[in-house]
């Protein structure tokens, strides 16, 4: 067998709260991920070995032939290993058919076009990331080559570096053409990933996940000369091929013999991309495009009996689409962009109810003429100077006046109570959120794709946590609300700063409060740059400087006037309005853990205000219900110990 070659920081944060609730699944995730691309690296080798050393039913090595044997009966055991998934059974059998065809010394083309399929079906059973979250650095690509891979490969990857002659199997040559029109792009990343056994291929863990894209890239076009770039490039431009090659996944995943003859224009296309990755995501689909596509596949999964991913396929169609617009719609025509969540939420209903394919097939339908009616809405405003200016006022001002609001009262507390040592732990706290959120955005950038799913429930788990320090701060500002339990707690606190606790708890809502709101107002702001185009961007950052100043606005007049307020009223208002903020949050929690999956959703027949955090579902309603039982309690007990 030849050789191919002789979580990012701010993921903790995600992954901390991801884990408070799904300890147990994140544990058991990357075995089974590790041992699903392990099977998939091996349906590549033999894809690309065995067609080379079994010729007219004759074995040409022995010793190949065997190994190829070991890795098929490998694949079926891990196969077997894997988690349960509706598509197992039929890939086992593949399993099987691929071991009988190789002992049967089948024609080469056969069992590479087998191993394809089965490797195809794995990729798309257990959902497995198989294409790099941003355009690859193919300068970085480059400089790590000459770095780790020319004493084997050689200065131009022909396999002649000075350590070549010694090496059996010998280096691979990225010029052979036959051979490298059989490995995709993923097979590359996966050998530098995991290595080759029994070779001097040793796995590069130590690279970035980047880094092992970078390198995969630049190894593959390695081959191409520079005329057939230039010719893959003025195709590309002319807009040939761009059904063929419709995302990064596409153009990784897929040998060059998979999708045509040497020679034709889809190979100069590929060329082209492999040495300008990021040409094809500057011509990535539109949110809305993403949507219509996961509903289509959502209505074919559900109608071949795969009611689960079909599931996820409908959650994705929201997550991953057409929330990236609500903000914009929302501007431009209110009433749609309710009606549209609504019937997303009704198609992913009908998918768990298990009602009949073709009224999910209906409904899915539905919600598409329901999308062509936003992108009409969207086109006809065609994101103008004012539409712009508007949309990005409104997000920011939006999502920022819940976390101004709540600093506004902590700080007016604070300042109230001559407790201005307290200052800094809430600043820590507004600050701390700040440095991440613009850490979050460099990396959601220029490094990873933040999924929905993910960011649903980073915004629904802080939004919980957030709601929970709000209802202590609460109840601790209520039971000193009157005069003397004001007279009493001075007393105890004399040269004493505020309970430690309490502190620890304002800076915890400081920083939750802000971070949430930056977190979702990163990923709107992402999309309504693109949407705006080069044309509008002045009118977003316009917009972007008017909420600023009007949240500055609204804090600086709830800090002056709420500190002219009387201590008994003062404690009682902030109070109230914490209990309040603290419904509001449990309500949007739900929510975002609702639409990214992981919450059931039962509608019912109530009224919308996601202003309030109110949404029409039994759970989401029953939880703020039972927020204004502990509220209610928390009264009654503050009463009860201040009358005793």
């Amino acid at each position: 067998m030849r050789s191919c070659f002789s979580n990012p920081l701010p993921r903790w944060f995600i992954a901390l709260l991801i884990a408070m609730s799904l300890h147990g699944l994140a544990a058991a995730a990357p075995a089974d991920d590790e041992k699903a691309q392990t099977v998939v690296h091996m349906l590549d080798y033999v894809g690309v070995d065995y067609p080379e050393f079994v010729q007219d039913g004759k074995v040409l090595n022995a010793e190949e032939y065997a190994e190829q044997q070991e890795f098929a009966t490998q694949i079926a055991t891990l196969l077997d290993q894997l988690p349960a998934v509706t598509e197992q059974p039929a890939l086992l059998r593949q399993a099987r058919e691929l071991i009988e065809r190789i002992g049967a010394k089948a024609p080469g083309s056969e069992v590479a076009a087998l191993a394809a399929r089965l490797r195809a079906g794995v990729i798309q059973a257990w959902q497995l990331s198989v294409a790099p979250r941003q355009a690859p650095d193919l300068t970085r690509g480059a400089r790590l080559f000459a770095q780790q891979c020319t004493t084997c490969h050689g200065a131009q990857g022909r396999g002649d570096g000075p350590l070549a002659k010694d090496m059996l199997p010998p280096p691979s040559n990225f010029h052979d053409e036959a051979r490298m029109r059989q490995r995709s792009l993923y097979g590359l990343y996966n050998t530098i990933t995991l290595g080759v056994g029994g070779t001097p291929m040793r796995a590069f863990n130590e690279f970035s996940e980047a880094d092992r894209w970078a390198l995969a890239f630049f190894v593959g076009g390695l081959r191409a000369s520079p005329e057939i770039i230039a010719q893959g490039e003025a195709a590309w431009r002319q807009g040939q091929s761009q059904q063929a090659f419709d995302a990064l996944s596409t153009l990784v995943t897929k040998t060059p013999s998979e999708q045509g003859k040497a020679g034709s224009s889809l190979d100069a296309v590929r060329a082209y991309l492999t040495h300008q990755p990021q040409a094809l995501q500057l011509a990535a689909p539109a949110p809305l495009a993403v949507s219509r596509t996961k509903l289509d596949e959502a209505a074919k999964a559900y109608a071949r009996g795969d009611r689960e991913y079909a599931r996820r396929l409908a959650i994705a169609a929201y997550l991953e689409g057409f929330e990236l617009v609500e903000s914009a719609l929302d501007t431009v025509n209110a009433p749609l962009r309710g009606e549209v969540e609504r019937e997303m939420m009704t198609l992913r209903a009908a998918i768990g109810d298990g009602q009949p394919p073709e009224a999910v097939a209906a409904q899915v339908e539905k919600t598409k003429a329901l999308l062509d009616r936003a992108d009409d809405a969207l086109s006809g405003s065609g994101l103008s100077w004012s539409t712009a200016f508007v949309s990005s006022l409104l997000i920011l001002v939006r999502e920022g006046l819940e976390a101004i609001l709540v600093l506004a009262a902590i700080i007016a507390l604070v300042v109230k109570t001559g407790r201005r040592d307290a200052l800094p732990y809430i600043h820590a706290g507004w600050i701390g959120a700040v440095a991440l959120a613009a850490v979050t955005w460099s990396v959601a950038r220029y490094v990873i794709s933040i999924s929905g799913a993910n960011r649903e429930l980073t915004e629904g788990i802080t939004a919980l946590l957030a709601a929970a320090m709000l209802l202590y701060v609460g109840w601790w500002l209520h039971s000193r609300s009157n005069a003397q339990a004001w007279n009493r707690f001075i007393r105890e606190q004399v040269d004493v700063a505020l309970n430690k606790r309490t502190l620890w708890a304002m800076a915890g809502i400081s920083f939750l409060a802000v971070y949430r709101e930056l977190f979702e107002v990163i990923l709107f702001y992402e999309t309504l740059w693109v949407q705006a185009g080069a044309e509008s961007h002045g009118a977003v950052l316009w917009g972007v400087a008017g909420a600023t100043l009007l949240l500055v606005l609204i804090g600086g007049a709830i800090l002056r006037y709420s500190v002219r307020l009387p201590i008994g009223p003062f404690f009682a208002a902030t109070s109230a309005f914490l209990a309040l903020l603290a419904v509001v949050f449990v309500g949007n929690g739900v929510a975002a853990l609702q639409e990214a999956g992981m919450l059931d959703s039962t509608s019912v027949r109530f009224f919308s205000l996601p202003l309030l955090g109110i949404y029409p579902t039994a759970q989401g309603l029953a939880l703020q219900v039972l927020t204004l039982i502990l509220i209610a309690g928390g009264l009654w007990f503050n009463r009860t110990r201040q009358n005793s």
